[in-house]
């Protein structure tokens, strides 16, 4: 047993000691913010507003995006301390193998893969639809008319279109194709200047009325009508949506080596950023909902459909063609890091071997670009859209969760573990309010935190369950509600009673462990507002991640091999020392070698 929980928490280190860095710090704050804007505005501006406002929200989508504004600024600034701990640049997965260990980082990594192939698929889907709208819909009609699929779990038709551009994209990025900036700065131009454009036309067509629409003018199945058509419960479904449109800013985070002052410009351009990601989503959605009522929305192409309703052909053709421009960057910047992703898990043997080969001719991770591209073209081809987006909130969600716990367990971490104390009941007892004035974390405290973190995760499930289960109305429910979230406060005070680390980093999260607690809340609960069937597909995806690490990757892991070689050095640094004693006893040891141990070298060639 004792064996199992070292192979789980077995941290990242190289074979050879950590030089500095070879990247220049070059990136600004207007460099830093542009890339998150670039990585992140995408679908959510031309297909997630008309999609959440049809059917789920109504005109509140705008509310929506600000609950997933919030909550993705909280595991932006959890992230942002996450890469701060760990010098070189990387993905979360990188990070949390250095820091916590190997089992975090396979779930972690498993869900990356989630996100970028979903992120794929889901890109792939969105540009079919325009395209579709562009030729009248007698695309997805005749699939739906010849190749219906009456499965609850699948989309209404196999999307071809978007399986064979997911394909022809992984063929071109399999051949080495590497992306053109020049391109891809003139394609995020048009996706401004075409978002501007649906700004100020939709404005000229707004008609306030559209958001106090009365019940009795309302279809049936689209809520009571007026601004909050669906409820609270409608508002907070659709921020769980919502929140896919805030994926891609966390690449700001993963910058710490080329980022000129990270302490300042990392946080505020992760906050700059979402704040313009968040007035494009609220101006975009507020235009859609005022021009046409939300239960005549398209859910797969909104806008086309907007302008086609007020009779501005020409608009709608600008609109639609800068639509599919952008969505073209946005399929290109999800599938670019999928293969790295399955490269770095299979280079550390925790994902089979073979997928870290790299070509010969390429120069590319060629297996993993093929089965990442199949894969995500499987996906785009038999799931619809919507499906395709709760999907990826989930899993991304899932991720953010994780980040923020790792920052609240490293944050109290004894990091040398030499700090025993005495753990008796009356001294634990007293430690809960920091009664025996430690000032910095030791065994104690550090599991107090840990066990504290634990039962505040559980006991957020708690609360979603109870706020899924009781009516909010009811006396039982707002009593049953309250207790538990009285609790939450409870334990939230015990973890900040407990002392931190004085480790210094170039930027940590404030208010600790207040701001880390409330993006697990916030994440646990938009995850609880996904349907069961997102829910079941995303448990089968995790159950066969699972069964890959313990049956291959635990016991292929290069870790092995690595703290193998990593003993071998220290013991062979110790017997040198020691026979240089033995030879000059007037010998003092360099306390820099700390008595023959190595220094924990944190060096990778992964650049996720």
């Amino acid at each position: 047993m004792t064996n199992f929980w070292k192979a789980l928490t077995r941290r990242k280190t190289d074979d050879v000691n950590e030089g500095e860095s070879k990247l220049a710090r070059v990136l600004n704050l207007f460099d830093l913010t542009a890339l998150g804007v670039g990585s992140t505005l995408g679908l959510g501006v031309y297909v997630l507003a008309g999609q959440v406002a049809y059917n789920i929200a109504g005109p509140a989508v705008t509310i929506s995006f600000l609950i997933a504004a919030v909550a993705s600024a909280f595991a932006g600034i959890c992230y942002a301390e996450f890469a701060a701990r760990v010098p070189k640049a990387g993905s979360a997965y990188v990070y949390s193998y250095v820091t916590i260990g190997e089992f975090v980082a396979f779930t972690i990594g498993w869900n990356l893969i989630l996100e970028y192939v979903i992120g794929t698929a889901s890109v792939a889907r969105g540009l079919s639809g325009y395209f579709d709208s562009l030729i009248n819909n007698d695309m997805s009609k005749a699939l739906n008319e010849s190749l219906h699929i009456d499965v609850d779990f699948l989309g209404d038709y196999p999307d071809f279109l978007s399986f064979g551009m997911v394909l022809l994209l992984a063929g071109i990025l399999a051949f080495g194709a590497k992306e053109s900036s020049f391109l891809n700065n003139i394609f995020t131009t048009v996706n401004l200047v075409t978002i501007v454009i649906v700004l100020v036309a939709g404005a000229m067509n707004a008609n306030v009325d559209n958001w106090r629409i009365p019940a009795k003018d309302v279809p049936e199945g689209f809520g009571t009508g007026g601004f909050m058509p669906f409820g609270i419960a409608g508002v907070m479904a659709g921020a769980a949506k919502c929140f896919y449109g805030f994926v891609g800013f966390d690449c700001i985070a993963t910058t710490g080596e080329e980022a000129i002052n990270p302490k300042r410009n990392i946080p505020l351009s992760i906050v700059v950023s979402l704040i313009i990601i968040f007035l494009s989503y609220f101006g975009v959605s507020t235009v859609l909902t005022m021009m046409l009522p939300y239960y005549r929305q398209d859910k797969d192409a909104p806008f086309p459909h907007a302008f086609d309703a007020v009779e501005w052909y020409t608009i709608k053709w600008i609109v639609t063609i800068g639509a599919v421009f952008a969505l073209c960057t946005s399929l290109l910047g999800a599938m670019f890091p999928l293969p790295r992703i399955l490269y770095a898990m299979g280079n550390d043997g925790i994902l089979f071997k073979k997928l870290s080969k790299v070509h010969n001719y390429t120069k590319t991770p060629l297996l993993a670009t093929v089965v990442s591209g199949i894969f995500a073209s499987i996906m785009a081809l038999l799931f619809n859209l919507d499906q395709l987006v709760d999907m990826m909130s989930i899993g991304t969600l899932l991720a953010y969760t994780i980040v923020a716990i790792c920052v609240l367990v490293l944050r109290y971490q004894d990091e040398e573990m030499t700090k025993v104390v005495s753990v008796k009941a009356p001294n634990v007892i007293r430690q809960f309010f920091n009664g025996n004035s430690y000032r910095e974390p030791n065994s104690m405290t550090s599991a107090i935190t840990k066990v504290g973190i634990v039962l505040f995760a559980i006991v957020c499930l708690v609360w979603c369950s109870f706020q899924k289960v009781f009516d909010l109305d009811s006396t039982g429910g707002i009593v049953a509600l309250s207790l538990v979230g009285a609790l939450l406060i409870l334990i939230c005070i015990v973890i900040g009673m407990q002392p931190v680390s004085t480790i210094e980093l170039t930027f940590k999260v404030p208010l600790v462990p207040f701001v880390p607690c409330l993006s697990v809340f916030a994440n646990l609960y938009l995850m609880f507002q996904l349907d069961l069937n997102t829910w079941i597909r995303f448990l089968i995806w995790i159950v066969i991640g699972y069964v890959i690490y313990f049956c291959y990757g635990m016991r292929n892991s290069t870790q092995i091999t690595r703290a193998r070689n990593h003993a071998e050095a220290a013991s062979n640094a110790l017997r040198d020392q020691n026979m240089g004693q033995h030879e000059n006893p007037a010998f003092e040891p360099d306390s820099k070698v700390d008595n023959g141990r190595l220094p924990p070298p944190y060096e990778f060639s992964e650049k996720l």
